[in-house]
């Protein structure tokens, strides 16, 4: 049996962008110990270090992300999108200077952050579509993927 949508008290939004970021970093916990032993086995400690970070940074970024979007949805249009695009260049900005404040310490293995942080982003925003509605019905994920992971279970029924 499905879930019905997440609905809030007439006049109250919905965080979708908090739920989709939410489910995100919770999708990134998953791969995170099979990423962090990967590079591990592969550049040593130092890479498993190193690509704890950089999941930790994508992590970061997903949830500031969601949290300015949901603020800037709530005063206005303009500053919605003012804040998208400005707060996309102001998050590159801040984890190039982070990636770079980084380099400076031995443990730190570059290559390997830079590239947890690249893949990562992408893997979890493709793995994310499979998740989010694309319908004014029920925005944000679709009605029962909460439910369908606390109750592991269950079988996915086909849509």
């Amino acid at each position: 049996m499905e879930s019905p949508p997440v609905v809030a008290a007439p006049g109250v939004p919905v965080a979708h962008e908090s739920r989709i970021a939410d489910h995100m970093v919770r999708n990134a916990a998953v791969v995170a110990p099979v990423v962090i032993l990967a590079c591990g086995l592969v550049r040593g400690v130092d890479g498993a270090i190193s690509a704890a970070i950089g999941l930790v940074l994508v992590a970061l970024n997903f949830f500031v992300s969601a949290r300015l979007i949901g603020w800037a949805a709530t005063r206005s249009l303009a500053l919605l999108q003012g804040a998208v695009l400005g707060g996309f260049v102001l998050r590159l900005l801040a984890l190039t200077l982070i990636v770079l404040g980084l380099e400076q310490f031995s443990f730190v293995d570059l290559p390997v952050l830079v590239l947890t942080i690249a893949v990562t982003h992408i893997a979890l925003l493709i793995w994310e579509t499979r998740y989010v509605s694309l319908t004014l019905a029920a925005p944000g994920l679709k009605p029962g993927v909460y439910d369908r992971e606390s109750k592991p279970d269950q079988k996915e029924q086909p849509e």
